[in-house]
């Protein structure tokens, strides 16, 4: 029992002197916050404020120097209190623009929709053209289309035709009207029966003609 008292006290004086100040890793022990700060001076930026402005690319400007900061297209001046960007009030970009560039400040258009656009179909400027037989358009400066559909007038017949590309109805019999079920030209006297005589009314050819009876065929006499 005594002998291993004996070893444990010599291995206590032995093992400090095996640790020298070699054999002591420095990374092991945090530094000091001023070695720190010593050590590490080129990895610190250093501060524009109230000396120059910085883009986002980390060019510094001077103060009173025009840049474009970032992906801005608007122009700023560098100043004490930092960048003072321009915000114009641009103007609104035509609704029929079909080309817009972003090169500048504002917006710009490049192009404007030279046509106008009826039903799907593309028409230029001050054309004109029949969508239908009773319309008749036009392709207006304003790329709108301008339309004007016919009125066609009553027709004179009670069996008016729409013929192909023709917008009014036309009376290919001319005028008529009816006698009862009976459809009679107009302007002469009709017999549709063996007592009844009727024409058709002067200019109201929808109304039902008017008829007077007469003296029936194989009427006995008294």
């Amino acid at each position: 029992m005594a002998l291993r008292i004996h070893e444990a006290w010599i291995l206590l004086f032995v093992i400090p002197a095996l640790v020298t100040p070699a054999a002591i890793n420095h990374e092991d022990y945090p530094a000091d916050e001023g070695d720190q700060t010593s050590s590490n001076d080129n990895l610190i930026f250093d501060d524009y404020r109230g000396k120059g402005c910085v883009d986002d690319s980390g060019f510094v400007y001077k103060l009173g120097e025009r840049f474009f900061p970032g992906h801005s297209n608007c122009p700023c001046v560098c100043t004490e209190d930092g960048p003072v960007c321009d915000q114009p009030e641009c103007p609104k970009i035509h609704p029929k623009c079909t080309k817009v560039e972003h090169n500048g400040c504002c917006p710009e258009c490049k192009e404007v929709k030279n046509f106008c656009e009826y039903h799907g179909k593309n028409y230029k400027i001050l054309e004109e053209f029949k969508p239908s037989p009773c319309e008749w358009c036009r392709c207006e400066p304003s790329n709108e289309v301008h339309c004007v559909v016919a009125d066609c007038a009553v027709p004179e017949c009670v069996n008016p035709v729409y013929e192909p590309e023709q917008c009014c109805p036309v009376c290919k019999n001319g005028p008529n009207c009816f006698a009862g079920t009976t459809i009679i030209p107009a302007g002469i006297e009709v017999k549709v029966d063996d007592c009844n005589i009727c024409h058709c009314h002067n200019g109201d050819w929808w109304k039902p003609a008017q008829c007077s009876k007469r003296e029936c065929q194989g009427k006995q006499a008294l």
